[in-house]
């Protein structure tokens, strides 16, 4: 565990502080980070791929690696998470942490594949002005795979994975009936589903918590409630795949959003090794 959180707490540092700010108008930046995480899962053994994302007259790229499953083929897993910032922020948590989560899980899967085929995609435009259009970078992979017929067990966006507080009435929510059914702490992590979604985010759910001490809750939704579906899931949605998001519930609970205080100091580390340790080995079981 202590290995996890070590390589974890390294690409927040190098993704928040020696890149910093990410935004669409960063191309430099956008592209340096792109070139770590292709580095990355080079080292990891992975054949890796650059998809073109075109916008406002430039390119931007998704990165994508791919570990070949040892069983079933009734579908592969998705495995995603986006690199880019708005501007004023390093984003540590909004979303270096989720790029960590996804990095170490590759490197995890490389070295033990899993039953299932799983792609690992770091997509870029997450962020405005791209944010709920078709030029987000995840929207252009899950277009560009339903064009191709790709069967899909299930998609998993890592969003904001490493803020946590522990003190009463920390966490907050978008309806205010919410805190009748979900806890006054913000000491857990929250898996978010559509409707259609609802039978894999139970899946997920259930083999994680065979796997991690860490807690969880889950939600499965229409559209309509606010913030769930305030990332990449909702492009695969729009396609319909089946799609969750893991997330420490961002705004309702992290102070730093969007903040230029979002730094890798605030972040819970060790919290963070739990959840990946334990996603692994969910995954495992799907």
């Amino acid at each position: 565990m202590e290995e996890i959180q070590e390589h974890l707490q390294a690409v927040v540092t190098f993704l928040a502080r020696d890149i910093g700010q990410r935004s669409y108008r960063d191309l430099r930046e956008l592209n340096r980070a792109a070139e770590y995480i292709e580095e990355r899962f080079h080292a990891y053994g992975c054949t890796v791929l650059r998809q073109p994302v075109a916008f406002m007259g430039n390119t931007y790229y998704n990165i994508s690696a791919e570990v070949k499953g040892t069983g079933t083929e009734d579908g592969i897993l998705i495995v995603g998470a986006h690199y880019d910032t708005v501007a004023g922020t390093p984003g540590a948590d909004d979303n270096a942490s989720g790029v960590a989560g996804l990095l170490e899980l590759a490197r995890h899967t490389a070295a033990h594949p899993l039953k299932r085929t799983v792609r690992f995609v770091a997509f870029t435009l997450e962020e405005p002005p791209a944010f709920m259009t078709k030029h987000m970078g995840s929207y252009v992979y899950a277009k560009s795979i339903r064009e191709e017929g790709v069967t899909v067990y299930g998609m998993i966006s890592l969003e904001m994975l490493g803020y946590y507080c522990d003190r009463k009435e920390c966490q907050y929510y978008p309806l205010s009936f919410f805190r009748w059914l979900y806890p006054a702490e913000g000491n857990f992590i929250a898996f978010v589903g559509n409707l259609s979604s609802a039978s894999f985010t139970r899946k997920l759910k259930h083999t994680f918590r065979k796997a991690s001490s860490l807690p969880v809750e889950s939600l499965n939704s229409v559209s309509l409630v606010p913030a769930v579906d305030f990332s990449d899931h909702r492009s695969f949605w729009h396609f319909g795949f089946p799609a969750v998001m893991i997330t420490d519930t961002a705004f309702f609970r992290n102070p730093h959003y969007h903040a230029p205080s979002d730094r890798p100091e605030t972040l819970d580390y060790r919290r963070m090794a739990q959840l990946i340790a334990g996603l692994y080995t969910a995954l495992g079981d799907l």
